[in-house]
């Protein structure tokens, strides 16, 4: 094993989360992870922390949270595509997530008031969602 491979296996939790392009900086990487939103392996972590394959993060990024799972370790932040080799999400985090951002949408959406009067197509759809539905 060559001093390379050896140094590149020892990466910072904090400078992997900047590698997987997670965050832009790797002070916030370092600020969320002292804040408590990152998890690793079901426990909260400090930023020194080294990572290693197969091991699980949880990551809170604004109205999201992430499971996901580390399958690559790289101290060098690249191109997206390439970032995201590094890293697969769980199917329940993805499930989960798309569900949150659908509530929120539908929540949004009945809160706020139509742009416009209805037209007269728009009044007969109405009338006859309201009497397939017996409303």
């Amino acid at each position: 094993m060559t001093a390379t491979t050896a140094d590149q296996d020892r990466v910072r939790l904090d400078k992997w989360l900047w590698a997987a392009r997670f965050y832009k900086t790797r002070n916030l990487a370092k600020q969320a992870i002292e804040g408590g939103k990152v998890h690793y392996n079901g426990q909260r972590a400090k930023p020194g922390k080294l990572v290693e394959t197969e091991a699980t993060i949880t990551l809170r990024l604004g109205w999201q949270e992430r499971i996901v799972v580390i399958d690559n370790i790289s101290d060098r932040r690249r191109s997206a595509p390439e970032a995201q080799t590094l890293y697969h999400e769980t199917e329940d985090s993805v499930k989960r997530r798309e569900d949150l951002a659908w509530q929120r949408k539908t929540m949004q959406a009945a809160q706020l008031p139509p742009a416009r009067r209805p037209s007269k197509k728009d009044r007969r759809d109405i009338q006859r969602f309201r009497e397939q539905n017996g409303l």
